[in-house]
């Protein structure tokens, strides 16, 4: 028996209607968030989760450069990158010949991607007005500031700003991410995150970018 269809009558006869056309597979699926956003996601999360096993416990709302300053410190007891102090001889060496007894802590560049992570997640999570934005507050600027000088000198790296090239019409485009790729932390019991690295991670890479090599993901607890 063959299917029904629906018909049209018209001065030529009925004329059957095609049924209607099907929508792509891919259409019917959500869309799968990118890298970037699936980590500025676990970085919010996280960020929340500091906030609720701060004590006393703290609200977004009440939530300021002096806190954001914190849990940058907080994040450096989970750090690979080894920053010489005044008294170790390989201060200021950029690639030293031996270990030494000198603490590891969350590389510059790691943290200044994760911050513009944060300031971005909480524009799109209804945070308030720009200026109002903790993330963005001088505060945290002038900690940034401090830490890129202080570990510039401390491993004895330059970190030099880009400078904007003007792109011709077949220049190869660069990269747009200045630290979608950096995950610092991973999940931690009790407390917001920590960080997992393979213990092969070689120490020059920490050294040309400013960051944690091969870094872990965050997860909230």
């Amino acid at each position: 028996m063959e299917p029904e269809t629906q018909s049209v009558s018209g001065g030529g006869g009925d004329v059957p209607t095609p049924p209607p056309p099907c929508q792509p597979q891919q259409q019917q699926q959500q869309q799968k968030p990118s890298r970037y956003e699936s980590q500025k996601r676990r970085d919010w999360n996280a960020f929340l989760q500091y906030l609720a096993n701060h004590k006393p416990p703290l609200t977004l709302a009440r939530c300021g450069g002096v806190h954001v300053v914190e849990f940058l410190n907080y994040l450096d007891q989970f750090g690979k990158t080894k920053v010489h102090t005044h008294g170790c001889n390989y201060f200021g060496h950029p690639r030293p010949p031996g270990p030494c007894e000198c603490p590891t802590k969350q590389a510059w560049g790691s943290l200044d991607a994760l911050i513009g992570r944060l300031r971005a997640a909480y524009d799109e999570n209804g945070g308030g007005r720009p200026e109002s934005n903790p993330f963005g507050a001088r505060a945290v600027k002038a900690h940034l500031r401090e830490v890129r000088e202080s570990q510039a000198k401390a491993r004895g790296v330059a970190y030099e700003k880009k400078k904007r090239k003007q792109r011709l019409p077949f220049a190869v485009g660069e990269g747009s991410s200045r630290g979608a790729e950096d995950n610092i932390t991973s999940t931690a019991p009790v407390t917001v995150a920590t960080k997992v690295k393979p213990e092969t991670a070689s120490a020059s890479a920490s050294s040309s970018t400013g960051r944690d090599p091969d870094p872990g993901s965050w997860s909230a607890s």
